[in-house]
């Protein structure tokens, strides 16, 4: 291509074989390193890691011996997300991510995960299940640090409520508090830094 003809295309803003590109993906070993940063260290090491392969499909990086789960930031998305649960919760984790692979999307994921909760079709766990999750700004390898880190830590306990936990329904303050009570997903969310 000239540069006569290039240089229109991409001033309005057009596409070529120069620019167009589709995301890296990472070594597993890389991925495996940001995946469990949301875990205490004592847990790193034992956990079970979901990244991605070279066709950029989800697949497991490493069979894990603990109780935790951890999914590595995808590298479709700008910034990093790591996230990692109790194995106990990977049958209704593992559903979400089929149904929006499938298209299904927004609330609609949950309505029908409830329903095959209900049905009996996904085992929920019978004890608090904790997740933790890690954002950020992007990930260094080489440090192994989430550059401007954010987190979110919740304990799952389906069917919960404020009145089966004594805490409130909604943000108070900076206390613990129950989201989605009374579903499968209820949980207790806990604010950085308490």
């Amino acid at each position: 291509m000239s540069r006569l003809i290039l240089f229109p295309l991409l001033a309005l803003g057009g596409t070529s074989l120069l620019t167009a590109q589709t995301p890296t993906i990472p070594p597993a070993a890389e991925q495996i390193a940001g995946a469990v940063l949301p875990l205490p260290a004592d847990l790193r090491g034992s956990a079970t890691v979901l990244g991605y392969g070279a066709d950029g499909k989800m697949t497991t990086l490493r069979k894990g011996t603990g109780e935790m789960t951890c999914l590595a930031s995808d590298p479709k998305q700008k910034e990093f997300h790591a996230s990692c649960y109790h194995n106990d919760m990977e049958p209704f984790m593992a559903r979400g991510r089929a149904l929006r692979a499938s298209g299904v999307t927004g609330g609609q994921v949950d309505t029908v995960r409830f329903k095959e909760v209900k049905e009996g079709k996904i085992k929920m766990p019978k004890s608090p299940a904790a997740l933790s999750q890690l954002f950020g700004e992007s990930y260094d390898p080489v440090k192994n640090e989430v550059i401007k880190p954010q987190t979110l830590y919740v304990l799952y306990i389906p069917f919960a409520t404020g009145k089966s936990t004594g805490l409130a329904e909604k943000p108070f303050g900076k206390a613990p508090w129950v989201m989605f009570p009374g579903t499968p997903k209820a949980h207790i969310m806990f604010t950085p830094g308490m």
